[in-house]
């Protein structure tokens, strides 16, 4: 079994397209929206975690790029600025996904990418400013 978020970029052609259904229909996939930003006659914007048996997964990631949507893996746009970071924990109890948590070793804040779904609520919640999520 494979289990991956991505991000869908779609030009406003497919926006009205029902993709989402044709990869569970025609390819058996399971999903889970996890973001979403479509506007009509423009783009859409869809963050996705897709699972299923691998052959089917790529049959499915092989449809979406035949369309043409861009796909990339959600870590890649999701990050935080080391440098930037203070390790002050704020972030920590507004995360859903607990993909931000405190290295009780070190007393760092341990960013885990794998575990992030892009709510955003992090960069709301950071003084510094040090967690980047772009599409």
């Amino acid at each position: 079994m494979v289990l991956k978020r991505i991000v869908l970029t779609f030009p406003h052609k497919l926006v009205d397209e029902p993709i989402v259904y044709k990869l569970v229909k025609d390819h058996d996939l399971v999903f889970n929206i996890l973001q979403a930003k479509i506007t009509p006659k423009e783009e859409g914007l869809m963050v996705l975690e897709l699972k299923g048996t691998k052959e089917n997964y790529a049959k499915g990631i092989k449809y979406l790029a035949s369309i043409g949507v861009k796909l990339k893996p959600l870590d890649q746009d999701v990050r935080r600025d080391e440098d930037r970071c203070t390790h002050c924990g704020a972030c920590i109890s507004i995360c859903p996904t607990e993909s931000l948590y405190v290295d009780k070793k070190t007393m760092k804040v341990i960013f885990d990418p794998e575990k992030c779904i892009a709510c955003e609520l992090c960069v709301k919640a950071c003084p510094p400013r040090a967690m980047i999520v772009k599409f």
